[in-house]
């Protein structure tokens, strides 16, 4: 006999930054929503206020990132920290451009 059980999956707290991974897929939704284009003028405005605060979060979190890599690649004293370079949509290219 097999028991099925919903347990409640972990959420963070509204004040607390979702990791990088869960924000983009979150983005992903609001945008997927977003992009319908059937939603009443109220629940467009909350999901672009929700989806800016992720944006926000997400960025904070890559130039965190950035500043660790950055730090981490100074004590090695092999390598000069750089700032990164954006890549261009196309990640093959910007690779081809690097070799």
């Amino acid at each position: 006999m097999s028991k099925t059980t919903s347990e409640p999956t972990a959420k963070p707290t509204p004040n607390a930054p979702p990791t990088f991974e869960a924000g983009l897929q979150e983005l992903e939704s609001i945008v997927k929503e977003m992009e319908t284009g059937e939603l009443p003028l109220e629940r467009a405005i909350a999901l672009f206020e929700q989806g800016m605060k992720l944006s926000d979060a997400c960025r904070k979190q890559l130039e965190e990132a950035e500043t660790r890599v950055e730090v981490l690649t100074r004590r090695a004293g092999e390598i000069q920290a750089q700032p990164f370079k954006a890549l261009d949509k196309a990640p093959d290219k910007a690779l081809d451009k690097e070799r």
